[in-house]
């Protein structure tokens, strides 16, 4: 069986659910290397643009010990716009 593409979805007026891996390299409070966001964006652009209403979701990071504060989302909202 071929795999489906986003651009083989009827999504205008859907919620569309995206699991995406935005887990990337952050030192000090910002991201190192964004290749995986920046790769995740055309799908993104594609559902956005087709009137779908976009849910993102993914991790940061993977403590051993519980939660950790260096694991958390605070850094993309100084780094990424709109965040």
């Amino acid at each position: 069986m071929a795999k489906l593409s986003i651009r083989d979805l009827d999504v205008r007026g859907k919620k569309v659910f995206i699991r995406v891996d935005f887990n990337v390299p952050i030192k000090e409070g910002r991201i190192k290397d964004d290749t995986r966001v920046r790769a995740s964006l055309p799908t993104i652009t594609y559902a956005l643009e087709h009137g779908a209403t976009v849910i993102l979701a993914s991790h940061l990071g993977r403590p051993k010990a519980g939660r950790a504060p260096s694991s958390r989302w605070s850094p993309w909202r100084r780094t990424w716009p709109g965040c």
